[in-house]
């Protein structure tokens, strides 16, 4: 039996090591990167996508990487099949879970007019209830663990208007509203809920925004205003989440955190503005200019509220 790693705190805030993760919809994109990101830093993952085929490429390519992930069919959108899975990752995890990444979604994108019942179905059943009930499902297994860590993958959708993404935006828009919620009520139980926004991300997902006739679609006038010149790319949402997971992210919750490259810019205040203004000023020069808005924190500071 190989020896216990001895960390310094340092070491402990920043890595995975042993923690119990399931991850959604990880055969591909997003969720693929997400597995990948966890499993090196040392997290053992359980995964799951509806094809089983793709599961199976997939888990032979991680084990030849060394890393620590198993996996089973699942259609999330599917209450039974759901409630399967987490009596199966309950049972190879001894009852207990460090992290949950909700990603499974799918995209259909229509004019608001022609928007049937199925389609509405298949967007609120896969891209919100699943990973709602999840959650529920997943609680449990966090209290048994002593902590744990939600995250939500939504989208720029959920809070910006984008062409023929109505019900799909409104699923992720009730998405970002239930981690807040999530995160307030469940935050006595040492579990953390957040939620990560990307913008247009190199993935299959993303093909659905090409037009016919133009290769970029609308994609390409989006990058043009893009002053970073480019798409996301998978591993720039998995680092994301892979921070939230970390010990050291344990005072963040309740958050939806945008990776969109100011195209949603909302924030108010003078240095808040400025970090938008240099942002776009300096991206040129690969310089990236951000904001950390902390709430009340214990620091030798004095300040008076009144209310």
């Amino acid at each position: 039996m190989a020896e216990p790693k001895n960390y310094t705190n340092h070491e402990m805030r920043w890595n995975l090591d042993g923690k119990t993760a399931l991850v959604t919809g990880g055969s591909r994109g997003i969720g693929h990167a997400i597995v990948e990101e966890l499993a090196k830093f040392g997290a053992i993952v359980h995964t799951c996508c509806r094809k089983e085929s793709e599961l199976e490429k997939c888990l032979e390519e991680w084990k030849k990487k060394g890393f620590k992930v198993t996996g089973s069919v699942c259609d999330v959108s599917q209450r039974d099949q759901r409630e399967k899975l987490i009596e199966h990752v309950s049972s190879i995890f001894q009852g207990k879970l460090n992290i949950l990444v909700n990603n499974a979604g799918v995209l259909i994108r229509k004019k608001s007019i022609e928007f049937n019942d199925e389609d509405i179905s298949t967007l609120l059943g896969t891209n919100f209830v699943s990973g709602f009930h999840i959650s529920q499902l997943s609680h449990p297994l966090f209290k048994a663990s002593g902590n744990g860590s939600i995250v939500f993958i939504s989208s720029i959708a959920g809070a910006m208007a984008i062409s023929d993404c109505a019900i799909y935006g409104a699923t992720k828009g009730a998405m970002n509203q239930v981690t807040r919620n999530l995160a307030c009520e469940w935050a006595k139980d040492n579990i953390r809920v957040n939620t990560v926004a990307p913008g247009f991300t190199r993935t299959d997902m993303l093909g659905s925004f090409s037009e016919p006739g133009d290769k970029e679609g609308i994609l390409g006038e989006l990058v043009d205003r893009n002053p970073i010149k480019r798409k996301a790319e998978p591993s720039d949402i998995s680092s994301v989440v892979a921070f939230l997971c970390f010990s050291a992210a344990s005072y963040v919750t309740g958050q939806v955190i945008y990776v969109d490259v100011i195209v949603l810019i909302t924030c108010t205040g003078a240095i808040n503005q400025m970090t938008k203004n240099l942002a776009c000023e300096w991206v040129k020069d690969n310089i990236r200019v951000n904001t950390v808005a902390p709430g009340l924190t214990r620091t030798s500071i004095n300040v008076t509220i009144s209310l």
